[in-house]
């Protein structure tokens, strides 16, 4: 047979009431170091990933247009180089 003790009542509310109010605190606690935490990082000016990701394409991209300027530029120079070097072994040939 179980009985109603007021006082055990009492205490199950009071416990219960505190071990809700202790969730909250702690859940509290959390948001605060969260924000806390945030601002710091923002202080600090650090890059966030999604921008780094962003420059890191862009200079792949201009690595690659580098390059091919690169291969635009001294393509020309070997051209002229193999066509004077062709036109002296020509005359070479004739005499």
């Amino acid at each position: 047979m179980q009985t109603r003790n007021p006082l055990l009542d009492e205490f199950a509310k009071l416990t219960t009431g505190a071990m809700g109010l202790a969730q909250a605190a702690g859940e509290e606690a959390k948001a605060a170091r969260r924000a806390q935490a945030d601002r710091f990082v923002a202080e600090m000016d650090l890059v966030r990933r999604d921008e780094f990701d962003v420059l890191k394409d862009e200079i792949a991209a201009l690595r690659a247009e580098i390059a091919a300027l690169k291969a635009a530029a001294s393509a020309p120079t070997k051209a002229a180089k193999g066509s004077s070097t062709d036109a002296a072994s020509t005359p070479d040939s004739a005499g």
